[in-house]
């Protein structure tokens, strides 16, 4: 092979190189930064550029899309002097991509390093059980630091999570002691809450069989008041009728005469009950009179007929 072809070569190789490196394809949602001479030139955005062989250079390059980066666990000192374990995981995004390679050596170091000092100082501030119950004020706070530092790197930063928050084994075992306890206070105080209600039933049962008892006592001793009441009336009507139709019997003819005869038979039957419960009797002399009784009742009826015709 001669010398010539070894150059035509060589420069066939050389031109080749030369233009693979003045072409640059850049992905999607991505950013390269060129320098040329050492100087910021362009930022070059997604798709085909065309750079200087020699002159121009990417620098750096940064993806646009949103990053989680993760926030190693950490030693944090609560309020209460309890040595926890933190760690939790950072969202940014890379808005300005010639701020993020010229405003910071290394962003995701600064802010990582920015996220573990705002938490060590907000946790400082918590008792340990508020560092459980407080996780959105840590991580707002956090958020709010970091994305303030980064404003002039062109990062934003999206949110942060913490993910675990990891207390002493001696604090861990005081604190299932302490939920136990506690679940069997509720257990206990749902239990006696139980047993009241169910004494407060009861009675109230009680209180309502008796009301209910006395109502129908009271509701009998009417009745049976009304009853008598309408007896007594009813008993009361029957002898004034009684009364009445034997007042009327006595103005009719033969009246008297069925008086008499009524007045000597209940005077004998009534004489004859008296000799047989007593064995010894004293009869008044004018007792045995019959025709003298029967003389003086018809003379009260004659009375009492003439005073009504009066």
């Amino acid at each position: 092979m001669s010398s010539s072809t070894v150059i035509v070569i060589g420069l066939v190789i050389l031109v080749l190189i030369l233009f693979v490196s003045t072409i640059k394809i850049v992905p999607q949602r991505s950013a390269f930064i060129v320098e040329r001479l050492g100087k910021f030139r362009a930022t070059l955005q997604a798709g085909f550029n065309v750079l200087i062989p020699f002159i121009d250079k990417v620098r750096y390059k940064h993806t646009l899309k949103e990053q989680a980066i993760d926030v190693a666990s950490q030693i944090c000192i609560t309020k209460d002097n309890i040595a926890v374990e933190v760690d939790g995981i950072l969202y940014l995004q890379v808005i300005d991509p010639s701020k993020a390679s010229y405003g910071i050596d290394d962003y995701r170091f600064a802010s990582i390093q920015i996220a573990q000092t705002t938490m060590r100082s907000v946790i400082g501030k918590l008792e340990l059980d508020k560092t459980f119950e407080e996780r959105d004020t840590i991580n707002t706070s956090i958020v709010e630091a970091v994305d303030k530092a980064s404003d002039p790197w062109g990062v934003k930063v999206a949110r942060y999570e913490v993910k675990n928050i990891t207390p002493p084994q001696s604090i861990k075992d005081a604190m299932e002691k302490q939920m136990r306890a506690e679940r069997e206070k509720r257990a206990m105080i749902a239990e006696s809450e139980g047993q009241k209600q169910a004494k407060i039933n009861v009675a109230e049962g009680d209180k309502q069989e008796l009301i209910k008892r006395s109502e129908g006592e009271k509701q009998r001793r009417i009745n049976e008041a009304d009853g008598k009441a309408a007896e007594i009336e009813l008993v009361a009507t029957a002898t004034a009728n009684g009364i009445r139709q034997i007042a009327n019997s006595i103005g009719d003819k033969n009246g008297i005469d069925a008086v008499n005869l009524r007045i000597a038979e209940q005077y004998l039957t009534e004489f004859g009950k008296l000799a047989k419960e007593n064995n010894t009797m004293i009869i008044p002399s004018d007792l045995a009179d019959i025709s003298g009784i029967i003389a003086t009742a018809t003379s009260v009826m004659n009375k009492m007929r003439q005073g009504k015709k009066e």
